[in-house]
């Protein structure tokens, strides 16, 4: 029964290294939350929220980044694994979080985001972003700076779609973006020129 037990873990395991900063979108299988909280705790992410978990996890530079946890951001949760214990924690339900990683010159295809794993080109870039719905509605006009993984998340609202702009440094992109259940919290497809 161990056996099996690892054998299950390790297959969930490649399979959330596979879907992570992927092109495909694929189920796994997650472990209750409540039965995983030594995994939590020793990574110190125990007692936080999974936004909390996402916002922390995001804003790490490379060697803080933990080589022995996968972190994947899905659209209703946070799949967290170490290699032979794999837990779902819930995301807000009124909320949607998207990491984007505008290019210039390189970037990599990506469906779920890899809080651990994923790296953008413009690493720690001051950006100017706006988020506008399909019916006109600004949700989000924001000066930020990417994280040192090259991304800057956003927590939008759920269920919308619309069109998100990026400038830096005199460029501009735009692509279109929805927060649906089906949807990418990974966009690594906007170039600025």
């Amino acid at each position: 029964m161990a056996r099996t037990s690892r054998v299950a873990a390790a297959a969930a395991t490649l399979l959330l290294a596979l879907s992570a900063c992927s092109g495909a979108a694929e189920d796994t299988v997650a472990t209750p939350e409540p039965e995983a909280a030594p995994l939590l705790e020793e990574h110190g992410l125990d007692g936080m929220s999974g936004r909390e978990i996402v916002d922390h996890l995001d804003r790490l530079g490379g060697a803080e980044r933990p080589a022995d946890l996968m972190a994947s951001v899905r659209p209703a949760e946070l799949i967290v694994s170490d290699g032979t214990e794999e837990l779902a924690v819930a995301l807000p339900e009124d909320e949607f979080y998207l990491s984007v990683a505008p290019y210039v010159d390189s970037s990599h295809e990506c469906f779920f985001h890899s809080l651990t794993t994923c790296q953008g080109e413009l690493a720690e870039a001051d950006i100017e972003v706006t988020f506008t719905t399909a019916d006109g509605e600004v949700l989000l006009e924001e000066t930020t700076t990417t994280f040192a993984n090259g991304f800057a998340g956003f927590w939008l609202p759920r269920d919308v779609e619309g069109v998100l702009e990026v400038t830096h440094d005199g460029r501009s992109g735009q692509v279109l973006v929805a927060t649906g259940e089906e949807d990418p919290t990974c966009l690594t497809t906007l170039q600025l020129s």
